[in-house]
């Protein structure tokens, strides 16, 4: 036999023995991170049904076991950057109900429960408040509050659905304007020029692990994602270390806390089209800080002006504690 027969031949053999392997979901390496496949494990034997919409290689549905009452959706995206994919499941399934699998320890639960109680008691009972937030927001608030856990601005201060349009970050710091576009950046500028919010309130809070980074942060450390976003508060850092530093370390990172507030609402000030808006009086920049600890609220109000008393442009008015 020629030698291009049996090269075709073998090719031929090749794919046959390999296509039920193929066919396989299976679990290798690849599925955590060195590769660009995902993979799920089930039976080559079992036989799955297409989905509803016709066969799709992205959706299964897995046999139903013994006790259970549910359905379980396995997503297979052959390509870890393709989304396309996914959406298109959610379209399929968007109006499909689905029992939680594992009901017993799945946290949605709770929080589904917790949604239905808000849906009831909030959209139900302010239904025609909801329309008009579904057709616009005109928030007063534009809030930059740390991502900690312990310290939700909604919950702290009441917001209310269309008050205050949120970003959330490590130690609730803004970067100046010449640090680049960043995701704090963007919410800046959309809430200041397209919603013309009236107020701008960095809250920051104790005990914050963001600020703790920052202070015992070492200049010739490995960089990594938390060491080069918390930089951005390396003059609260420097100002800090000259007013306490012979204190205690958590005596200074309260210092810290608050100073780098003050430093966020001077970095708010480097953005030209927030300094425009302060200067015609339109805009207010204000500084918060929440204490868990004893629960107790600091609010001050940063002035900005030429000629004030020193010489300086700056300084804080305005300032209470509830508690």
């Amino acid at each position: 036999m020629p030698r291009t027969a049996l090269l075709r031949l073998a090719a031929a053999s090749t794919r046959a023995s390999s296509a039920p392997a193929a066919r396989r979901l299976y679990s290798s390496s690849h599925s955590h991170g060195h590769g660009s496949e995902e993979h799920a494990i089930t039976r080559e034997d079992e036989q799955l049904p297409p989905p509803p919409h016709g066969p799709d290689p992205g959706v299964r549905r897995l046999p139903r076991r013994r006790g259970e009452h549910r359905r379980e959706l396995l997503s297979v995206t052959m390509a870890s950057r393709d989304h396309t994919g996914l959406t298109r499941q959610l379209l399929d399934f968007q109006h499909d109900t689905i029992d939680e699998v594992g009901a017993g320890h799945d946290p949605f639960i709770d929080l589904k429960a917790r949604f239905m109680d808000f849906k009831q008691r909030n959209y139900v009972e302010k239904f025609s408040n909801y329309q008009t937030l579904a057709e616009q927001q005109t928030p007063k608030f534009m809030v930059v509050a740390c991502a900690d856990s312990r310290v939700c601005p909604t919950a702290v201060l009441g917001f209310q659905p269309g008050e205050a349009f949120t970003v959330r970050n490590v130690a609730n710091l803004v970067p100046p304007y010449e640090h680049g576009g960043t995701e704090t950046s963007a919410a800046l500028e959309f809430a200041v020029n397209t919603l013309q919010v009236e107020n701008v309130l960095v809250i920051g809070h104790s005990r914050c692990g963001g600020i703790q980074a920052l202070m015992s942060m070492k200049d010739d450390s490995t960089s990594g994602f938390i060491k080069n976003w918390v930089s951005i508060g390396k003059s609260a850092r420097l100002s800090t270390k000259a007013a306490a530093g012979n204190m205690s370390f958590d005596i200074q990172c309260k210092h810290c806390e608050k100073e780098s507030i003050n430093s966020s609402l001077l970095n708010l000030l480097t953005y030209p089209w927030i300094e425009k808006r302060v200067n015609e009086g339109t805009l207010n920049l204000h500084g918060g800080y929440y204490n868990f600890v004893d629960c107790t609220f600091e609010k001050w109000t940063l002035l900005y002006r030429e000629g004030l008393e020193g010489g300086s442009k700056y300084a804080i008015k305005n300032r209470s504690t509830w508690c």
